[in-house]
């Protein structure tokens, strides 16, 4: 019997990606959107892999729309067996220049939308007692930089509430696992259809990568019981650094955080934003910036890395402090 992979955020961008990777591994895929073209062209890329596809125009914004889905995708392909939370959507400016609808909005998709889809999930993996949950943050989870504040608020409160899930998953002694996977700059279409208030186009922090290595990474999720999965080297940099110097990280991201973001080319007046509405195309998973994004391998960090890792650190400075201590001039007595 084939396995049953739900994926939010699907007709674009990582989400794209992953319901590829997920139908060239065999699963059936349920397909959450809100354009109804592109979530026909995903559906169909999958198809093609022989497996099965249900695409499903779908506010995740709306928690009775997400729940209706949940319900629609049992009775058509099956029971539930991973759920994967991407839908997403942001602005790029400066809090002063955002609307209280703008910030809500944000929110709502970007993390409420996570929210409501473990909840439809989770009312299902519990009855069978079994189910993974994928909910996908970001390094900006862990620091925060200036220009997206409704997108780092998202990812932060996504961490901080899976966290408090799992604890609860783990009380109840459910087996349903949750992994968070975070994930680094990507080259999807997102920088040219986000709300953009800053009057120059948008771009990824580099590196950046393919969203294909975001897919294999989340697929990874579904088949390993990890805490948290963290994708690329300058996530795990970015959350280094916030641990041991947020202070420095707040000017140089002051001086610096702004050209990271931003092209040398001025953005239309009248450029498509999809944070209320869809934005029409045939945009698929990558965006615009493949000339740089990196397309081989990425290395990719579980908690299980992270505590192998601070072992290391642990190890090495107390070797070193045995090495300045032995090397300390002994007293000689005349």
């Amino acid at each position: 019997m084939s396995k049953i992979v739900v994926v939010t955020g699907a007709s674009a961008g990582v989400g794209r990606a992953t319901v590829r990777e997920f139908a060239a591994h065999g699963y059936d895929v349920a397909l959450l959107a809100r354009h109804r073209g592109r979530l026909e062209t995903a559906a169909e890329e999958c198809r093609a892999f022989g497996v099965r596809a249900l695409p499903l125009c779908v506010d995740v914004a709306d928690s009775a729309a997400v729940e209706n889905a949940a319900e629609q995708i049992e009775q058509v392909l099956g029971p539930i067996d991973v759920w994967v939370n991407i839908a997403m959507a942001t602005a790029f400016s400066e809090f002063e220049h955002l609307t209280a609808e703008e910030f809500k909005r944000g929110t709502e998709v970007t993390y409420l939308g996570q929210v409501y889809g473990v909840m439809a999930a989770l009312r299902r993996m519990r009855r069978r007692n079994r189910g993974t949950l994928i909910n996908v943050g970001s390094a900006l989870a862990h620091r925060a930089i200036p220009l997206q504040s409704v997108y780092c608020g998202a990812k932060f409160a996504v961490r901080g509430f899976t966290e408090s899930l799992r604890s609860e998953l783990i009380h109840d002694r459910l087996n349903v696992h949750v992994c968070t996977v975070d994930l680094p700059a990507l080259n999807t279409p997102q920088f040219d259809w986000a709300l953009n208030k800053t009057g120059w186009q948008s771009r990824p922090v580099a590196p950046v990568f393919e969203p294909e290595l975001a897919a294999r990474a989340i697929y990874f999720a579904s088949q390993h019981r990890r805490r948290a999965i963290y994708v690329g080297t300058s996530t795990v940099k970015a959350m280094l650094a916030n641990l041991l110097l947020p202070g420095l990280l707040d000017h140089y991201l002051a001086h610096s955080g702004y050209a990271g973001q931003m092209t040398r080319r001025r953005q239309a007046p009248d450029a498509p934003a999809n944070l209320f509405a869809t934005v029409d195309g045939t945009q698929g998973a990558r965006g615009r910036f493949e000339a740089e994004a990196i397309h081989g391998q990425v290395a990719t960090f579980s908690d299980r890395y992270r505590a192998a890792a601070w072992w290391g650190v642990g190890i090495g400075l107390w070797l070193a402090w045995r090495m300045l201590r032995d090397r300390r001039p002994t007293s000689t007595q005349h």
